[in-house]
C-alpha cells in the first residue's frame, strides 16, 4: 500500500482511524459498520507480481533456477536402468491448496495495566508471544497470549499476523480491539500448501522386482519422498528455491508428504499394471520393512481384498506410506461417471501402526478426519490465481468435503509395544494416491494432477485406448 485516504470513512458516526507506520485500521464498535466504513477508504497500491497463474505454474516451476539436494542415494541409477526390462518416466503435478478452516484468523487484544493481553486463534502461542513482544519492543513478561480451542488450523494458523495487529492497535488506542478476517481475507493471507512437480523414472525386471528408482521433487519439500521400497539402485533429489511462489506457502497437514506419496504410489501402480500383476502383490514383493508389510496385510484383510491385475474394473485402489513415525495403508473403492467425470468414493479402509497407541479412540477419530480431509485435496481443492491476485475467495469456489461425500470408512490400529508415534497426520498422505489408483482400476485412466476434477477425469478418459 502506497497511501490511504480515510477522509470519507472518518465522516461516519462512531468511526475512528488508527495509524501505526504501514498499518491503517478503521475502528467501530459495530463490526458491520466498520466494514461499511472500510469500503469508503481509497487506497493506492503498487504491485510487483510474477507472470504466472494456476494454469502455467508448473511450467514456471520447472524453468525456475533451483538448488538440487540429494536426499538419499544407493547404488547407481544408470546400472539400475540397464538391469531393467522396462522403464517408466512420469511427471505428477499438485496445485496450491488452502487451509480453509471453518474459523477464520481472529484475535482480541486488550490492556491489563502495562501488560498486553491477546486472545488469539493460533497454533503457536509461544511464537505469537515472541512476535508481539518483538513488534512492540516489550519484554515477554509484558505480553500474555491466551489460545482458545481452535476452529481448525492444519498448519495455517502457525503464522499470527492478526494477533500482532490486534496487539499494536490495542496498545496504540488503549481500547480492546478485535481483529477478525473475512473469508476472502482468510484465502488472501493464507500460506498455501505449495504447488509442486514430482518427476519419477523407475524400472523393473520381468520377475517383478524394482531395479531402478529416480525420484525428484520440485518445491514440495522432502518429507515423504522416501523410496520405502527395496530398490538396489535408487536416488531421491529435492529441488528448492527462494521466491519461486507468487505468494506465501507453508505447512499443510503432513507437509509435502501428500504430494510425494501421491506420486510414488501412482508410479508403483503403473509398474504393477505394466507387469500385469496385482498391485498389492507387487508392493509386498518389493518391501522389506515388516511394519509397512504389516499395515498392508491388515488393510487387505479389513477390506476383504482379493487379488486382480489392474485395471480390473472394480474401482479398487491401494496406497501406503510413512509419516511422523507412523505406518499407514489404504484401500479405497470408487465409482466414476464416465459421462460427467465425477468420482464417487464408496468405501475407504485404513490400517495404521503408530507404535504403542495411548488413546485408540482419539487415534481413530484422527484417522477418520484425515480420510475425510484428504478427499478434498484429492478431488476438488485448488487455489485459482493470477500473479499475487487470489481468485478463490469463498467456499462457493473452493469446495471442501461435505457430509454427503462421506464413504463407508473402516479403520484398524495395529498395537505395537514400541514408542508412541504421531497419529494426527499419517492417514491423510495416501488419499491422493489411493483414489488416483482406484480411478485407474475403474476406468484405465491415469490422473497425473491433483485435484482430480471432473474436467481432468474426462480428459484422462479420452486418452484411454
Amino acid at each position: 500500500m502506497v497511501s490511504a485516504d480515510t477522509s470519507e470513512a472518518e465522516k461516519m458516526a462512531g468511526v475512528s482511524v488508527a495509524r501505526d507506520k504501514e498499518l491503517v485500521a478503521i475502528l467501530h464498535a459495530d463490526p458491520e459498520k466498520a466494514e461499511k466504513a472500510l469500503e469508503k477508504v481509497k487506497a493506492d497500491y503498487k504491485f510487483n507480481e510474477m507472470d504466472v497463474d494456476d494454469k502455467t505454474v508448473f511450467k514456471h516451476q520447472l524453468a525456475f533456477k533451483s538448488e538440487a539436494r540429494v536426499i538419499k542415494s544407493v547404488g547407481d541409477i544408470e546400472t539400475g536402468k540397464k538391469n531393467s526390462d522396462f522403464i517408466i518416466e512420469s511427471e505428477f503435478y499438485n496445485s496450491y491448496v488452502a487451509h480453509a478452516p471453518m474459523e477464520p484468523h481472529t484475535a482480541l487484544g486488550f490492556m491489563e495495566g502495562d501488560k498486553v493481553v491477546v486472545r488469539a486463534s493460533t497454533q503457536t502461542p509461544f511464537g505469537t508471544q515472541d512476535g508481539i513482544a518483538r513488534e512492540l519492543g516489550l519484554g515477554l513478561d509484558k505480553v500474555r497470549v491466551i489460545p482458545p480451542f481452535l476452529g481448525g488450523g492444519f498448519g495455517g494458523k502457525s503464522a499470527f499476523r492478526q494477533a500482532i495487529e490486534a496487539a499494536r492497535l490495542t496498545k496504540l488506542t488503549g481500547k480492546p480491539i478485535m481483529v477478525q478476517w473475512t473469508r476472502k481475507e482468510e484465502f488472501f493471507y493464507d500460506a498455501f500448501r505449495p504447488a509442486a512437480v514430482v518427476k519419477i523414472t523407475s524400472g523393473a525386471n520381468a520377475s517383478g522386482k524394482i531395479t531402478a528408482w529416480d525420484f525428484s521433487e520440485y518445491f514440495a519439500g522432502s518429507r515423504g519422498s522416501d523410496t520405502i521400497y527395496d530398490v538396489p539402485d535408487a536416488k531421491t533429489t529435492s529441488f528448492s528455491a527462494r521466491d519461486v511462489h507468487p505468494f506465501a506457502t507453508g505447512a499443510w497437514r503432513a507437509p509435502a508428504n501428500n504430494t510425494n506419496t501421491y506420486a510414488r504410489e501412482s508410479q508403483i501402480d503403473m509398474m504393477a499394471a505394466k507387469l500385469g500383476v496385482d498391485p498389492l502383490e507387487f508392493r509386498l514383493k518389493n518391501l522389506k520393512d515388516e511394519r509397512m508389510i504389516g499395515v498392508l496385510k491388515a488393510v487387505a484383510e479389513l477390506f476383504g481384498y482379493t487379488p486382480a491385475k489392474g485395471p480390473s474394473g472394480r474401482g479398487y485402489g491401494i496406497a501406503c506410506g510413512f509419516d511422523a513415525g507412523g505406518y499407514v495403508a489404504h484401500i479405497a473403492e470408487v465409482k466414476v461417471d464416465k459421462a460427467t467425470g465425477k468420482i464417487e468414493v464408496v468405501r475407504v479402509a485404513c490400517a495404521e501402526e503408530i507404535g504403542f497407541c495411548i488413546n485408540p479412540e482419539g487415534a481413530t477419530i484422527q484417522l477418520e478426519g484425515c480420510i475425510t480431509m484428504g478427499m478434498g485435496y484429492a478431488l476438488t481443492e485448488e487455489v485459482k490465481f493470477t500473479g499475487g491476485k487470489i481468485h478463490t475467495e469463498n467456499f462457493a469456489d473452493y469446495q471442501i468435503p461435505t457430509f454427503s461425500w462421506l464413504p463407508k470408512i473402516e479403520t484398524k490400529i495395529l498395537h505395537k509395544n514400541e514408542p508412541p508415534q504421531g497419529g494426527g497426520e499419517p492417514a491423510i498422505i495416501c488419499m491422493g494416491g489411493v483414489l488416483a489408483n482406484a480411478v485407474f482400476d475403474a476406468t484405465g485412466a491415469r490422473l497425473y494432477q491433483l485435484p482430480m476434477t471432473p474436467e481432468r477425469v474426462l480428459e484422462a478418459l479420452a486418452k484411454v485406448k
